[in-house]
């Protein structure tokens, strides 16, 4: 047995796992971040796509296209929950707190009702 002042190769050992891990749920939670800007980028180019195409001969092709990226960006929000859900599943947190399944999954549902709704007033202009 080792004092604290020596620890020996195995409790270090430990000690960079643990660090590992929560870098892993830090990394996790900023790939979630980057997942959620990106689906939002698909409804800000779906209200870009009607603005540029407003004054189209072919207005229901347009809206179709931008239907499109907004359907891609409720499909972003949700790939990220699972995606971030299996992650966390693999991880356990040792000094870190990483946010909670719950709260990601708020997130997302705010946010696919903001696209869905988005959606709807873009098909209706």
């Amino acid at each position: 047995m080792s004092d604290s002042s020596n620890p020996d190769r195995t409790e270090l050992a430990d000690t960079r796992t643990r660090w590992a891990e929560d870098r892993t749920l830090l990394a996790n939670e900023r790939t979630f971040a980057g997942w959620m800007r990106t689906g939002m980028a698909c409804v800000a180019l779906a209200l870009g796509l009607k603005a540029v195409f407003k004054d189209t001969d072919y207005p229901i092709v347009a809206k179709t296209v931008s239907e499109l990226f907004i359907l891609a960006a409720v499909l972003i929000f949700w790939a990220a929950v699972s995606t971030c859900r299996a992650t966390e599943k693999r991880m356990d947190d040792h000094d870190v707190e990483a946010q909670s399944h719950r709260r990601m999954t708020i997130l997302a549902s705010i946010l696919t009702l903001g696209a869905v709704a988005t959606g709807v007033i873009l098909w209706l202009l």
